[in-house]
């Protein structure tokens, strides 16, 4: 039975008191509850360090929202995957289309991310989509296929079961569209189709596919209820404590 992923990528936002705030305030509302999914939040790397010492104990894990593949050296400004671990990160979202669209990330240097992190022993939550002209012309599958592909290259079977795929078209990031339910079931179902045929029926039915783009609590229940949807990669709604536990319960 795979698992259903709640995560919020709060992006650059939130100074180390906001960030403490919106956990002190999540922790709260969810401390009556008992969610039916994993829930992950992913501040930036400024909070990473006091956002761990809060979650202690909690049901909300956390994640990182990038890291380099070295693991030391002349790489000014980056983060490794070890410097996420000794933050207590047991996540990491990696080729964001925001990080292949402004910041030039490649399949391949997405790749290398994905090895290290698992080397490491993070759980990369890898995204891939596609943009709006790429819909609009009729390759979607192709562009996700790329994606893929490519960015689960030499990627065992059992380092598939530490993998979450999000599925994130670019249309619908941050635009206040979001893909029909049918639409995003369609790709979830041609991804899962991708992993069956590159590693087995098995990993393809455990992996957890997410969808992101636009999630809100109001559309959550019906995405989530799609067959192969399991779970949101939740952006702007996460930053706001009762519109992301919304989310949480629509799942």
């Amino acid at each position: 039975m795979r698992k259903t992923v709640i995560a919020g990528n709060w992006k650059m936002n939130n100074d180390l008191a906001q960030s403490e705030k919106l956990i002190v305030e999540l922790k709260n509302l969810l401390q009556n509850e008992k969610p039916n999914c994993d829930v992950i939040v992913c501040p930036p790397f400024t909070s990473l360090s006091e956002a761990s010492k809060l979650l202690k104990g909690s049901q909300i894990k956390l994640g990182a929202q990038n890291m380099h593949f070295e693991e030391n050296g002349a790489f000014t400004g980056e983060i490794s995957a070890s410097m996420l671990k000794s933050v207590g990160c047991e996540y990491v979202i990696l080729g964001h289309s925001e990080r292949r669209a402004i910041f030039g990330e490649s399949d391949e240097m997405i790749n290398k991310k994905i090895k290290k992190a698992l080397a490491a022993g993070l759980k990369p939550i890898f995204c891939v989509g596609e943009l709006l002209e790429e819909r609009e012309t009729g390759i979607t599958n192709d562009v996700i296929k790329k994606q893929v592909l490519l960015g689960l290259a030499g990627i065992t079977e059992a380092e598939m079961k530490n993998i979450i795929i999000a599925y994130e078209p670019v249309w619908a990031i941050g635009t206040g569209k979001t893909a029909s339910p049918a639409q995003a079931q369609e790709v979830h179902e041609f991804i899962r189709d991708l992993i069956e045929i590159d590693y087995s029926l098995e990993i393809a039915n455990d992996v957890t596919i997410q969808y992101g783009g636009s999630v809100k609590p109001d559309n959550a229940k019906e995405l989530l209820s799609q067959k192969d949807i399991d779970g949101a990669l939740v952006g702007g709604a996460c930053l706001k404590a009762d519109s992301f536990i919304g989310i949480i319960k629509g799942a």
